[in-house]
């Protein structure tokens, strides 16, 4: 870490900047029906990143392929409630898409959902 992010970090308590800081007090997304499992993708002809947050620049950064909210909420090791009112200012600028996910064609069987249960009952 170089000095400014030193000031930033705490080793113990993790980050200094509160979830609150960095949404701009906002605490839900301009797209409510952001899901855990939606996909976001960077969108390659993307505006000038100027006036982006450090999250939101990761966020660019990290969307070249697509991501699910989830993941890029582990990533950018932010809340997930957070994540998404970041991902919102994005599409808001044009400068992500997203999509839901792929739905399967068919729920799992019987058959699938016991042996799931059988090998977490055998750990």
């Amino acid at each position: 870490m170089t000095g400014d992010e030193t000031q930033w970090f705490d080793e113990a308590a993790g980050p200094l900047v509160r979830p609150y800081a960095m949404t701009g007090g906002r605490t839900r997304p301009g797209a409510a029906w952001l899901d855990v499992a939606t996909q976001v993708v960077t969108v390659p002809s993307a505006s000038e990143r100027l006036g982006l947050g450090p999250e939101h620049q990761a966020i660019l950064d990290l969307c070249h392929r697509a991501l699910s909210v989830a993941e890029l909420a582990s990533y950018v090791n932010v809340p997930l409630v957070v994540i998404k009112v970041l991902i919102s200012d994005l599409m808001d600028r044009g400068d992500v898409v997203v999509r839901p996910p792929a739905q399967a064609l068919q729920a799992p069987g019987r058959d699938l959902l016991q042996a799931v249960l059988d090998g977490v009952r055998a750990l």
